[in-house]
């Protein structure tokens, strides 16, 4: 696929870019609509979502980097071209999970109830990123045929996306962006349950997206690694027992003790 939406002069506009910035966008739409309701003010959520999006893609960024280092070394400036690709989620989930947590702090807000409320703009926008892997033809999987991804009912468009230097490979960024997007209906759906707890939420946004990632991730030809083993599907495995173990913990309280659906009542002061 042309990576490269539109071009003014030497001034390039590439769908990665494009994807990420359409998925932040709506991110933001979502979270400042669930805040609402749970009466925190705009400019708190403004401000801490700024610093949650910019430690994520720095988070990200570094991540990827750490792991890839042999592609830097040589040409350190090279570190900085983030729209040629290169973001790990599990990098910026880290790094934006503690710009939450500190600014959370700082103004006295649980910061579980934050989490919860943005797990769905998060995964929305997981499902949205992929897309701009697709225009960059990276993070596909191993090899396949063009009839197996026929059999899947795949789009020709996809199909021929994945057809790259004479072979056909799977289009695991497809998989994971609709493991994603049928994640984002159920966290819609189970935010909605009268006695969900604070928190909850956030442990199944990491339950689901583990589980998914974990085995798309054993597809993946491009997978970070440590000595023999696939970063994504240690952490993977990692978050998906402490979400796990969390939401036991979560289930154990009370039926009417710290609920989701319970609107905030303190006033935060900038």
């Amino acid at each position: 696929m042309e990576p490269v939406m539109f071009s003014i002069g030497n001034f390039q506009i590439k769908w990665y870019s494009v994807l990420i910035l359409l998925g932040v966008i709506l991110g933001y739409y979502l979270l400042q609509k669930e805040a609402k309701k749970h009466n925190y003010p705009n400019d708190f959520i403004f401000n801490l979502f700024f610093w949650a999006l910019i430690f994520g893609f720095i988070g990200a960024r570094i991540y990827y980097v750490i792991f890839n280092w042999s592609n830097y070394q040589n040409d350190p400036l090279s570190i900085f071209k983030i729209w040629e690709g290169g973001l790990a989620i599990h990098g910026g989930l880290l790094f934006g999970f503690f710009a939450i947590l500190i600014y959370c702090k700082k103004y006295n807000v649980n910061t579980f109830k934050i989490t919860d409320m943005a797990v769905v703009s998060v995964l929305l926008a997981q499902a949205i990123g992929r897309w701009g892997n697709f225009f960059n033809g990276e993070a596909h999987g191993i090899e396949t045929t063009l009839a197996q991804l026929q059999s899947y009912h795949i789009p020709n468009i996809i199909i021929e996306g994945m057809y790259i230097n004479g072979h056909y490979y799977h289009p695991t960024f497809l998989y994971e962006s609709l493991w994603c997007l049928i994640g984002v209906i159920i966290l819609l759906i189970v935010k909605h349950y009268r006695y969900l707890k604070v928190g909850q939420l956030t442990c199944i946004y990491l339950m689901w997206y583990s589980f998914g990632r974990f085995f798309i991730e054993s597809l993946r030809t491009d997978s970070l690694m440590l000595g023999g083993f696939r970063i994504a599907q240690i952490v993977s495995v990692t978050l998906f027992i402490i979400a796990l173990l969390v939401f036991m913990v979560l289930s154990r309280k009370s039926k009417f003790e710290g609920l989701y659906s319970e609107p905030n009542h303190e006033s935060i002061h900038f």
